[in-house]
């Protein structure tokens, strides 16, 4: 496992691969079990990991427990990241839901007893609310990192335009985006912004919720066979690069899922691996591992380029 810095303002060094907690637990109906969940934690350790990202919605505030038993004795040795927004609460109050600077306090307070632990490494909103004012959102992250229960600030799911309104007004240090060789809209303005004001990007569904392994073709049944992610025409772009991907993965003597998250891996950012069972971690971390050819990084970049759309396209023609 290599280590590289989170951004350019942190100094602070981490895992290649963060260990993603949606799965770990079962309170949702989905997920592993507590015994599976600290050997996928342990197997990850081993591997050289530092770096876990949860939330208090993951598993109904399951996963920031079982995180908590295990780090319990060795906090020092991990960088956690956690979320805040729709609250840990099956039935949650109204006043708890949310971005404000009320709920942002019962949920931290609620993540650290979870977590077992007096500081939280990076707290971020987990959604954009669209009623929070972004400036109540910088005063309340801004009093957290004062009083000392946390020490970095992210956004997830949030616009563009909002990042950066935020960032003008208190010290950010990470997003965290979904990106993937099917979803590649990042590269349209949060990528970009991420550079330019040095916030350290984490991946999330780096393997597209597992499209992206080859395993949900047209006809066939499972998690993701009837949702929006189905590939449903062989002249779909996502069946083009699926065939790629195999094709490289049978070269290399691997799988699809590895080679796709290799890919996640050479863009310099920080993918997410998030498994319910030790094969998916697995099956992750032998992609850090994976050598692929600058031709075979060259092929899946085109296949899976994006229009960038106004502006871009019209400043690319402009510029000649």
């Amino acid at each position: 496992m290599k280590y590289k810095l989170l951004g350019t303002h942190t100094g602070l060094q981490v895992s290649e691969v963060i260990l993603g907690g949606a799965g770990l637990g079962e309170r949702s109906g989905y997920g592993s079990t507590p015994e599976e969940a600290l050997a996928i934690l342990k197997a990850y350790t081993e591997a050289g990991g530092n770096f876990i990202d949860t939330s208090d919605k993951y598993q109904l505030g399951e996963s920031e427990e079982i995180i908590g038993r295990f780090i319990k004795g060795q906090r020092q040795d991990f960088v956690i990241s956690t979320k805040y927004t729709l609250t840990s609460n099956a039935q949650p109050k109204i006043s708890s839901f949310g971005n404000h600077r009320k709920a942002m306090r019962e949920a931290v307070d609620a993540s650290l007893k979870r977590l077992q632990t007096d500081y939280i490494d990076i707290y971020m909103p987990h959604f954009d609310d669209a009623q929070t004012p972004w400036e109540e959102i910088a005063r309340g992250l801004e009093e957290l990192v004062k009083c000392g229960k946390v020490i970095y600030t992210g956004l997830t799911n949030f616009p563009a335009w909002k990042i950066a309104l935020i960032s003008s007004s208190v010290p950010l240090n990470s997003i965290q985006v979904e990106y993937n060789l099917l979803q590649r809209s990042a590269d349209r303005e949060f990528l970009p912004l991420a550079q330019a004001l040095g916030l350290g990007t984490m991946l999330y569904s780096p393997l597209a919720g597992g499209l992206l392994t080859g395993k949900y073709r047209k006809g066939e049944t499972g998690r993701l066979a009837n949702s929006s992610t189905e590939i449903k025409s062989e002249d779909d772009m996502a069946k083009i690069i699926i065939d790629y991907l195999e094709s490289v993965a049978q070269a290399h003597d691997t799988t699809p899922g590895q080679v796709a998250f290799a890919w996640a891996l050479h863009t310099g950012h920080f993918p997410l691996a998030g498994p319910r069972k030790i094969h998916h971690l697995e099956d992750s971390l032998k992609a850090t591992e994976l050598e692929l050819t600058e031709h075979e990084l060259t092929t899946l970049n085109e296949l899976s380029q994006i229009s960038l759309g106004y502006p871009h396209d019209l400043l690319r023609q402009v510029s000649g």
